[in-house]
C-alpha cells in the first residue's frame, strides 16, 4: 500500500470526506485526491504532519508509507543505519 492509500484508508475510516480533509490541512482538494490516488508522490514533511495530525495517527506510520524517515531521524542517519543493521534485519 503506498502512501496515498494509506491516508484514504484512514480518512474514509474517520468519516472525513475529502474536501473538509484537504481544507483542514490548509491545501487544495484537487491536489490531495491525486495524492489519495497515487498519481502524485507523497507530499512534503509538513504536510504529511497536518495530515497524521488530522487524523489521530502516529506520523511515523505515514512517513513509512511515504517511504522515507521522519526529519528527526534524517538529521541522525549515521545513528539509524548503525541500529538497523545491528538488529539484524
Amino acid at each position: 500500500m503506498g502512501f496515498g492509500q494509506f491516508i484514504r484508508s484512514k480518512r474514509e475510516q474517520s468519516g472525513i470526506v475529502l474536501n473538509d480533509f484537504a481544507r483542514r490541512i490548509g491545501i487544495s482538494p484537487a491536489y490531495w485526491s491525486r495524492i489519495e490516488r497515487e498519481l502524485e508522490k507523497p507530499p512534503r514533511d509538513d504536510l504529511i504532519f497536518r495530515a497524521s495530525e488530522a487524523l489521530f495517527l502516529n506520523p511515523d506510520e505515514a512517513f513509512i508509507e511515504a517511504g522515507r524517515l521522519p526529519p528527526d531521524l534524517v538529521k541522525d542517519i549515521g545513528r539509524v543505519v548503525r541500529l538497523y543493521r545491528e538488529s539484524g534485519e
